[in-house]
């Protein structure tokens, strides 16, 4: 055992593969004090699943960067800083979480869930089409297509400008230290998008997620002008980035692991319980967003001054091996405990259900479609961006008929 963790904390060869660090953590040092890249300030970082499932529920902690200290913020630290990104719900705390949330739920409804179905059969195929007409295909393009064109129709416009958005993303949350200012023109691009949408669906109502959450109300309660660019925007950057992350890693999963996959195809029973594991295993989401301690406390064994910033390794609780047996196994047959890789507490995943159904149709489908796909390149060779909130493959090239590398 060595006496430091294998890869720097949000250094390149962790963003490679953070499981052997995750895993030394958990053993050696499960409430690590660090220094994140960005800023060059001390952080604290969970990675046991019971402190994350803790951290998470814990009233003691807020995602308002009100609460961050001072040197987190003089730092750059706070995500969206200056743009209504800096208001999402994942950033609010009751008694504003409590109202814009019950307000966005009511445009999730069941009936709206259900409309959301066939749809995603539809977008699938037509991928699926498009991937079989191509020289070695990138699963990639597939995973990003589909939850671009589904949140086109949820949202209620084509998302013209997917690329633009995803590229976005991934610049708000690189880690480059010397980026402050790209990190904040991209989520202001973010922003904008939304603002734009709202726009036209005040000119142009129809049934769709963005008119419906522009006419939710409770009484007389509504979303303010902020509030729905918040909203729009946290529904884009979920939606699109974080589903892609998880139809692309469980796709390299299985192609990694034979036996998963003729299980997958020839279980379709097993599709509820193979996404819960696909999202336990290696989804999205690799860390939550920032915790502040709202006082001065005691957290896991450690104590926190008021202000100090704490990250939940959701993608390490998920293997914690005192949770579940052999957790560094992809089982599509695991059932039992459930996992944080859609969050837990206050801030549990709004669009959970979309991002369920999305991975519950687009996984099996490729596989069922190309049965002896593979890689096209040694998977040593695949790379993924260094964003500290998800998992994110760069390129992931295939032979759809077997004859490219194993």
């Amino acid at each position: 055992m060595t006496a430091a963790p294998p890869t720097e904390l949000f250094g390149y060869d962790y963003y490679q593969n953070p499981y052997p660090t995750f895993e030394w953590l958990r053993e050696n040092s499960p409430m690590h004090e660090f220094r994140f890249p960005l800023g060059d300030i001390p952080l604290w970082i969970a990675t046991r699943f019971d402190d994350v499932h803790a951290l998470l529920g814990d009233l003691r902690f807020s995602t308002d960067p009100v609460w961050a200290s001072k040197e987190f913020v003089d730092g750059g630290m706070v995500v969206g800083r200056g743009t209504a990104i800096e208001r999402i719900i994942t950033m609010l705390d009751p008694p504003d979480h409590t109202r814009v949330r019950r307000l966005a739920m009511s445009t999730f409804t069941p009936r709206r869930i259900a409309q959301w179905e066939e749809p995603t059969h539809a977008v699938v195929e037509a991928e699926l089409d498009r991937l079989a007409g191509q020289d070695r295909p990138d699963v990639m393009d597939y995973a990003s297509a589909i939850p671009a064109a589904l949140m086109g129709k949820i949202l209620g416009v084509p998302l013209d400008r997917f690329t633009e958005m995803i590229h976005a993303i991934e610049r708000a949350f690189h880690t480059d230290p010397d980026d402050e200012d790209a990190h904040r023109q991209a989520f202001e691009e973010i922003a904008d998008y939304g603002r734009a949408l709202i726009a036209l669906k005040r000119r142009e109502p129809a049934d769709d997620l963005t008119s419906a959450l522009i006419a939710a109300r409770d009484g007389d309660d509504r979303l303010g002008e902020d509030e729905l660019v918040a909203m729009v925007a946290v529904l884009i950057m979920g939606g699109l980035d974080t589903t892609r992350n998880l139809i692309g890693t469980s796709v390299l999963s299985l192609l990694e692991r034979p036996d998963q996959r003729r299980l997958l195809v020839e279980r379709p029973d097993l599709l509820d319980t193979a996404v819960e594991e696909f999202i336990r295993f290696n989804g999205g989401v690799a860390v939550g967003f920032f915790r502040f301690a709202t006082e001065d406390l005691e957290f896991a064994g450690t104590k926190l001054p008021a202000g100090a910033p704490v990250i939940a390794a959701v993608a390490s609780a998920n293997r914690d091996p005192r949770r579940w047996a052999d957790a560094g196994r992809l089982d599509i047959t695991r059932t039992g405990p459930r996992h944080v890789g859609l969050g837990h507490g206050l801030h549990n995943c709004l669009g959970g259900a979309l991002a369920r159904l999305e991975a519950r149709v687009a996984i099996p489908a490729i596989v069922r479609r190309f049965p002896h796909m593979r890689l096209a390149v040694p998977a040593e060779e695949l790379r993924y961006d260094e964003m500290w909130l998800v998992r994110s493959i760069k390129k992931f090239p295939v032979d759809l008929h077997g004859e490219g590398q194993r």
